[in-house]
Parts: C-alpha cells; structure tokens; sequence
C-alpha cells in the first residue's frame, strides 16, 4: 500500500479551494433534474491539526477508527490519534459539540437531529459513511420460547427467516392483558437501532408510538414501549427483567447468546439489505477550519475500511483480536469474532452465514449518501420526531447540508490517484442510491420522493398529521 506524502501548500490557496467545492456540491443539480454527479472538494496539503482526539462507543463498528490507528494509517497521513471510549451516545454527541472530542464514531442521526434541533443544536457534519449492516434484534429466552414453536421451519428443520414480529403480537396482547408494558431496549432516540426495531414491529402490525415535545420515548399510542439502554449495558439490563429485548449492535447480541439469556431473531440485513449504519461525524466549523486536516482524516478511515474488508475478509481474524481489547470493545474475542467473521448465531446450534453482515468498505460502504440521510430525516417524521410536515426540498436540503459526498470523494479519489484504492471503488453519482425494495414490508424506498414514501406506511404519520398526548390528529 503506498504511503501518501502531504504537499506544501498556502492555507489561504486551500481554504479558497475548499469553498469552491463547497460550491460546487451546493449548486449540484436537483434530483428532479437528474443530471450532474456530486463534484469532489478540492482539498490538499499538509494538516493544520496534527494531533487529535475522537471518540466512539464499544461496538464492533467502530473498527474503522482502530484500524486506521493500530495499522498506521492515521500516521501515514501524519496524524497523531487518540481513540476515547464514550459511556454512551448523549456523552459522546455532548463531547463533539463542546470541542473536548475532535470527531467521533457517530450515530447516523445525530448529526441529522443535532441540525434540525432535535436535541441538542449544532452545526454537524458526515463526510463518511463508516460501515453497513450490523445489527439485530434480540428477545429474551421468555418471549423466544412463547413464540419458538409457532415459527414455520424450513426442509433443514430450522427456523425460517426472516421472522415477522407478527410472531409478537400474542406475547404483547398477554401482557396487556396482564396490565403490563412490554418493553424492549434501543440505544439512542435517534439511532438506527430505534428505527429499525420500529421498522420490524410496525412491519409486523405492532405500533411502536410516537414522540410529542413533551414525550421523549415515544410512547403515544405504542403497543410496546421503547427505552434507551447504552450497548454494552443492553445484556445486563436483558437477564434483569427490565426489557424483553433489544436492536443493538455486535457484540451485543452474540453476548446474549454465550451467556445463554436470549435469542437474536432478525439481523438489519433482513430488515432492510444493506443498509447504512454508523457515520464519522464532526463538526461543520472544523471541517472548515481544517480542511487538509479533515482530508487527511478521511483518506486514513477509508484505507482501514478497505482493509477490513480485503481479500473476502482475510484481515477479519486481526481485526477481531485488535478489537478485544480493553481499550476498543473488550469483549471476548470469540463473542466478536461470532458475527464478525462471516457467520451469526441465532442460538446454539443455528449458526448461519452472514458474510455480508458487516461491510466496512465493498458496496460503496463509506460514500455518504442524500439518500440514506433522507431516510432517516423520513422516519424522523414518520414517527413524530419531525412534528410537522416537510416539503421534499426540504428532505433534500438538510440531507445535503450534513452528509457531504463532497468531502469524501476529495479524501477517496485522492487515494485512487496514489493508486491506493480502485478507481472502481468510488462511485460516479448525484448523490442518491437508486430506489431500494430490499426491506422486510416489501416497501420501495426512493430517497428522491421521500414524502410519497411516507405516505406508503399502514403505521406511521401521514400528511397533515401531528401527535398530542391525547393521540394522532388530523387527515
């Protein structure tokens, strides 16, 4: 792999170059007019901030980050990294915001709420997408074994996938029955894992609530209520009772497994095939006040992705024990290597391939699609987290304001001149994947008619709707 050598350059020179890309991926053309791909910022020379801290959660995919430091590709570009583990998202979004963490592994909706203000206010960017695919549903060996023998098998004697939470609703209607919530466990109100475990229970007829100003956990109307647990407190809080289950990331839900306290029942992939998972995210003003900096940043992240995904995985084994350690996941390297070698287990003796569950760099894994921004920003909305209607411009505009093509095709083609990375590996796009059926409802999803799409959901807002305490209004 070759190294690159930063070039001398005039910091004025950069940062004029730099807004002149930022132009050039504002004035990109519309969806509607469906022509020009997102142009590269033009970005170069050596790093203004050479030393620098960012922060992450102890989830398998943060790998991006501990490769690039542990095989020297933060150093390669002349960075001096320190990777610092986070308690939990709040703290982490808290630390970027407040400057004490210069980026960090990020949710995908953070930086998307955190400009909208929802939450927190703030100016935040993501010009990398950090991996694909990595999560899963876990239920409580209770609720597994209520539901176990109902679930059709198939000619091998195991249990079909993908399962319905369909499968659910009598468990949920006993409860009720009972006088008593069920509750399952998300990481973060804005977090994939909210709106996948959404995703699956709404797909299954189960109406997972939705969220008021004064309604933080999205509880009106929900038929299984929803809490923040942070992922590696998700097991404990499993074999305590509080939740029947969970969506998290690995290694938390092989963990489940080898302490024998309940049963992953659908992976992400099977909710919606390869779909986006965490981003880099970092502030809006840092990116312009270190713009060779923040290249440098993207260029080291995009050769670890690559990395981890070589050669069918070969590097997967190192990847696992570097990520056991204390200071990354620390988890045992055997519950990491569970799902991040290619195979899963669904619970003892169903083991299945899963080569595909987490992709770092194949698939265009690390461009930071309009589109998967939008999805997000549409079940914002689909939820009430978005309180209003929105106009597709709208959709369109914030999407482009926090997810930046822009920035990582300076850091990726860069690589590609350098002969780092395949020309092939980076795509030629306007931005927007191209309508996407992969999903456990059968609903397409075209990023470039995000209301249209809303408008598809059985459960979930429609136009003209808006949520109170007393419940959904309007048309």
């Amino acid at each position: 792999m070759k190294k690159f050598v930063g070039i001398q350059f005039d910091r004025r020179g950069v940062v004029a170059a730099m807004l002149a890309g930022l132009a050039l991926a504002g004035c990109g053309s519309s969806p509607d007019e469906g022509g020009e791909t997102v142009a590269a910022a033009v970005l170069d020379g050596q790093v203004e901030k050479p030393s620098l801290k960012f922060g992450f959660i102890k989830l398998t995919d943060m790998a991006p980050l501990a490769i690039a430091k542990e095989k020297g590709f933060f150093a390669e570009e002349g960075l001096n990294v320190t990777l610092e583990p986070q308690a939990n998202w709040k703290v982490l979004l808290d630390g970027v915001i407040g400057g004490q963490l210069d980026g960090a592994h990020m949710l995908a909706g953070q930086p998307l709420a955190a400009t909208i203000g929802y939450g927190t206010k703030a100016d935040l960017i993501a010009p990398l997408s950090m991996d694909l695919n990595g999560n899963a549903i876990t239920l409580s060996n209770k609720v597994w074994n209520q539901i176990k023998g109902d679930l059709p098998k198939g000619p091998d004697g195991k249990i079909k996938h993908p399962i319905s939470a369909d499968a659910l609703k009598p468990v949920v209607a006993s409860f009720a029955e009972q006088g008593k919530p069920f509750n399952m466990g998300m990481v973060f109100p804005v977090s994939t894992h909210n709106y996948e475990l959404r995703y699956w229970l709404a797909a299954g007829g189960l109406n997972p609530g939705y969220y008021t100003a004064g309604d933080v956990g999205g509880t009106v109307d929900a038929e299984v209520k929803l809490s923040v647990t942070p992922p590696p407190q998700m097991p404990a809080t499993l074999e305590a009772g509080t939740i029947e289950g969970y969506c998290v990331g690995e290694p938390w839900n092989q963990a489940a497994v080898f302490k024998k306290i309940g049963v992953p029942v659908i992976t992400d992939d099977e909710i919606w095939h390869d779909n986006p998972e965490k981003v880099f995210g970092l502030r809006k003003d840092f990116a312009e006040k270190y713009p060779a900096t923040t290249a440098a940043v993207l260029r080291a992240m995009i050769k670890a992705q690559q990395w981890l995904d070589a050669d069918n995985g070969a590097n997967r084994a190192e990847a696992v024990k570097i990520l056991s350690q204390p200071n990354y996941v620390g988890a045992d390297e055997e519950v990491i290597a569970a799902s991040m070698t290619g195979k899963f287990t669904f619970e003892p003796g169903d083991t299945r391939e899963a080569k595909g569950f987490n992709i770092f760099f194949d698939k265009f894994a690390g461009y930071p699609y309009y589109s998967d921004a939008i999805w997000y920003l549409s079940q914002m909305r689909r939820w009430g987290q978005i309180a209003e209607d929105k106009s597709d411009d709208w959709y369109f505009d914030t999407a482009k304001a926090v997810y930046r093509p822009d920035l990582y095709l300076a850091a990726a083609k860069k690589l590609v001149e350098d002969g780092v990375i395949p020309a092939e590996s980076v795509p030629e796009t306007d931005g927007f994947r191209a309508p996407q059926s992969e999903f456990i409802d059968g609903i397409t999803y075209d990023g470039k008619a995000p209301n249209a799409y809303l408008a598809k959901f059985p459960i979930g807002l429609k136009q003209g709707q808006k949520v109170t305490a007393a419940g959904v209004s309007g048309s």
